[in-house]
């Protein structure tokens, strides 16, 4: 196959993406298809990329400047070069590439990519609405409300105590997450959050254990268990070699495992997800577990987890990506003859 991998982009969450895309383009190289990694922010092809991801997110008004392309979201050429590919490889994390935007313009132009839908990214992107769906279908996700950034903390705290957690609806990779335990935390994570937004959630903080699972083919991966050295799982412990522990399969029991296992592969489908996803939980000293929030394009970095879970369940990263590749060019040929079909019945 020919294919083009998407990723970097106008997104917090860049470098990531970059690493991201790096590893997958090296692996369906392996798989013997012809690929092309590009920039879908600045339309350039990239050689080669460093997997590293820096300590910090990405100053993207420093790349706009840089680029002179500033709020557009889809470089020179991008749409060209995809059309003459038989598959788009997403690996792309937040903005426009998790939120259904770019899945729509995909549509549009009759293009295959791989991951969920643009309803599937829209609803699972949106935190609050995420979670809405979630509780509404007898999913435990820890109390929360969505407030504008310019709420006085006085109103918050009626409904919240300290501590609790403060995140923006839209963003991945724990970019503008803080925990809030005093009024100064507060002040600095609201103005964090601004950098990126003007909507927060507050959420009840679980204290306790965080694990993730993995979906893939509607099947749901080994529990991983995630134990960050210090502080919680931020940006700087997700992508920082030596901050973090990753223990695969949790050590939990097997019924709870079957459980958790269970919820994810729910949450999975209540939000229209593809054919992999990621779901996040917490543990609470009960025993009783609450989703966080599921990624619809999980990261593939090489201390990413998706790719962990699958290596423990026998699916080496190649062959993961060689899974999803084929999988996306199936489901676009099936769609392909659906719309032929449908046309021929009403013409």
């Amino acid at each position: 196959m020919k294919i083009v991998v998407l990723a970097g982009g106008l997104s917090p969450e860049r470098n990531v993406s970059l690493s991201s895309g790096y590893k997958i383009a090296s692996a369906l190289k392996e798989n013997g298809n012809e690929v092309i990694l590009a920039d879908l922010y600045t339309g350039e092809i990239l050689d080669t990329v460093s997997c590293y991801i820096e300590e910090k997110e990405p100053d993207l008004s420093a790349l706009k400047e840089e680029t002179g392309l500033f709020d557009s979201m889809i470089g020179p050429g991008i749409l060209s070069l995809c059309q003459s590919c038989d598959l788009v490889f997403l690996a792309l994390h937040g903005a426009i590439g998790e939120n259904g935007k770019l899945q729509a313009y995909l549509d549009m132009h009759g293009i295959a990519y791989t991951g969920s839908s643009s309803a599937g990214c829209m609803l699972s992107m949106d935190k609050d609405l995420a979670k809405q769906l979630m509780a509404g279908n007898g999913i435990r996700t820890p109390r929360w409300k969505t407030y504008h950034t310019n709420t006085d903390l006085s109103i918050i705290l009626r409904s919240f105590s300290y501590p609790f957690v403060l995140k923006p609806v839209s963003n991945g990779s724990s970019i503008g997450v803080s925990m809030i335990e005093s009024e100064d935390d507060f002040l600095d994570a609201v103005s964090k959050v601004q950098i990126y937004e003007d909507q927060m959630i507050i959420e009840e903080k679980i204290e306790g254990r965080e694990v993730s699972v993995g979906i893939l083919d509607g099947c749901a991966l080994p529990v991983i268990e995630i134990l960050p050295i210090d502080g919680f799982y931020d940006y700087q412990n997700k992508y920082q070699p030596g901050m973090t522990n990753e223990i695969c399969p949790a050590l939990i029991s097997s019924l709870l495992t079957a459980d958790i296992q269970k919820t994810a592969l729910k949450v999975h489908q209540i939000l229209r997800l593809g054919y992999y996803s990621r779901i996040d939980f917490m543990i609470n000293e009960k025993g009783e577990f609450f989703c966080l929030e599921a990624n619809s394009l999980p990261g593939m970095t090489p201390v990413s987890l998706l790719p962990l879970e699958a290596a423990v369940a026998g699916i080496p990263y190649a062959s993961l990506c060689d899974q999803i590749a084929k999988d996306a060019l199936r489901r676009h040929k099936l769609q392909h003859k659906q719309q032929h079909q449908f046309l021929t019945l009403v013409s």
